[in-house]
């Protein structure tokens, strides 16, 4: 996250110091909740003190500062996971000192990590797999789609053709690490626009028609952050060996599985989706998300060694030992990659499957009470029978009653959902980021937010059901939200707009005026995303 840094001459400062306009002159220094008990001296917020203070008021100083943020545990904003068992969490303080890049210091820690690989490569169905562990998806996606550029240089290397001009293909619903790879890595981002009949994920048939020799793959996302749903990986492989019949050009596959991938193989294990597949070249995921594991921890392999240029590789000899890595980061935690090989024992596939098909099940039971309010559209469809989409249906097709087991449609625990187009012309005046503000008064954090570009002018509320989120507390958060919904509802005729602005702060118009401000300020060219990022 960039952060701009306040000099002691910076005119801006007089603003940063007084956002609150409370004419305090010493908003510069941190005022401490029990500073008769401490006595402590003045404590500057941006520069470093002149001299020490005693830990417990260090402790309490940062303590008491970030008592002011959320609560983790009604985040419901967040993929990351955010509660491990006691056991998890005395490993990761017995380890937090050590440096995952020290292979040589750690030889134990290099065998946890090799076998957290190979249980990996299992459960993707691979073969003989290489891979490694990351900071996040983030970083995994940048490996594997520079790998994927890589072997397509080599290719037209020796074709003796040009290699300045490459471009990958995703959907404009992808996490903005995408983006990033595409912006950072000089490739070409030809991004596809979704639609409802898309499901609001990647339309496959548009996706192949933007393939072209230049191609160096395409980037399937398994599990969009914006509704859940799966991208067809299997029925885009088909319609890329039809491609590569009619016009000769072998397109290979990354999946961004950051959250699918510890999803679909306990939920959907029939799914044709990971390294089955021989187009799929590279997968990718996060530890932190549905491995179950705090943030810090991602995964990404590749089919196998071929897949992996070995220009790409770097033989290091450093610490007394010969080591073999390629990641964009070096030093990092290993504890929370140990943690993750907590969660492989400890769960097993077993404990894995009951806790994701737990989460399915409250997302479902979450879905069907937003449905039943009258007040909300299901925009996710994992709560629909497998092959019923859009709102529209509402909960889809009955199951028969003669069948034991239910087939929904593959998807995350995620539910989207917006108002209703009657609700919206009878109460005109309630607007939907206005619930999002309600719930925070709750302690929820509940995102609003526009859909992908083609479908900006639909608004949608999310929630991730994660382990962490009970029964009770969906039970919790159903009366919260109906509760929020009716007392905007119960405001008669049009609503002042000086009255109005505390709910409409966080709202499009808002941020769009605050960030049109900031970049006047600034003056600063800021190239503007295709995916949902927005310009700073």
């Amino acid at each position: 996250m960039l952060q701009k840094h306040i000099s002691s001459q910076a005119a801006i400062r007089e603003h940063e110091l007084d956002p609150s306009g409370t004419g305090r002159q010493d908003q510069h220094l941190h005022s401490l909740a029990y500073s008769s008990r401490y006595a402590t001296s003045d404590i500057p917020k941006y520069e470093l003190p002149d001299k020490s203070c005693e830990p417990v008021v260090a402790y309490q100083l940062v303590h008491d500062e970030l008592e002011l943020d959320g609560r983790p545990a009604m985040n419901c904003a967040s993929f990351v996971h955010t509660w491990m068992e006691p056991e998890a969490d005395k490993l990761i303080m017995e380890n937090i000192s050590k440096n995952l890049s020290d292979q040589d210091e750690y030889p134990a820690t290099m065998r946890v990590q090799a076998r957290c690989i190979s249980i990996i490569g299992n459960l993707w169905n691979a073969k003989e797999a290489i891979g490694t562990p990351t900071v996040g998806s983030s970083e995994a996606v940048m490996l594997g789609g520079l790998a994927m550029k890589k072997r397509w240089q080599a290719k037209r290397h020796a074709e003796n053709k040009d290699v300045h001009h490459p471009n990958i293909v995703f959907g404009n619903n992808a996490q903005v690490a995408l983006e990033k790879f595409a912006r950072y890595f000089d490739v070409e981002a030809r991004m596809i626009p979704v639609s409802e009949e898309s499901h609001h994920v990647l339309d496959i048939h548009k996706a192949v028609e933007a393939c072209d020799e230049n191609t160096i793959g395409i980037f399937i996302i398994l599990g969009s952050t914006y509704t859940g749903h799966f991208e067809d990986v299997e029925g885009l492989c088909k319609l890329l060996d039809e491609l590569q019949e009619k016009k000769g050009h072998d397109i290979p596959l990354h999946i961004d599985a950051a959250s699918g991938g510890f999803v679909a193989p306990f939920a959907f294990p029939e799914l044709k989706w990971d390294f089955r597949s021989p187009r799929v070249v590279s997968i990718n995921a996060s530890g932190h998300k549905f491995g179950l594991s705090y943030a810090g921890i991602g995964w990404v392999l590749w089919r196998s060694s071929d897949y992996l240029p070995k220009d790409l590789i770097f033989e290091l000899h450093y610490l007394g030992g010969t080591e073999y890595t390629y990641n964009l980061n070096f030093s990092r935690p290993a504890c929370f990659m140990i943690s993750q090989y907590y969660n492989f024992i400890r769960l097993g596939f077993e404990g894995y499957t009951r806790i994701v098909q737990n989460d399915l099940a409250n997302a479902r039971l979450f879905s069907e009470a937003l449905e039943n309010s009258g007040y909300f559209d299901l925009v996710s469809d994992m709560h629909r029978a497998e092959g019923v989409f859009g709102w529209r249906h509402r909960a889809g097709r009955k199951p028969n009653p003669k069948k034991t087991k239910v087939n929904y449609n593959p998807s995350l625990p995620v539910v989207s959902f917006k108002l209703t187009d009657d609700f919206k012309k009878e109460y005109p005046h309630v607007k939907q980021s206005a619930i999002s503000t309600l719930l925070k008064t709750k302690g929820w954090i509940v995102p609003n937010y526009a859909l992908p570009p083609a479908e900006e002018d639909i608004e949608i509320l999310r929630v991730v059901v994660r382990e962490s989120l009970s029964r009770d507390m969906i039970d919790r958060l159903i009366d919260d939200i109906e509760n929020a919904t009716n007392s905007l509802k119960d405001i008669e005729g049009e609503v002042d707009e000086a009255v109005y602005a505390p709910l409409e702060k966080f709202s499009k118009i808002v941020q769009k005026r605050k960030a049109h401000a900031r970049e006047k300020s600034n003056k600063i060219h800021v190239k503007k995303p295709r995916t949902y990022a927005r310009a700073c």
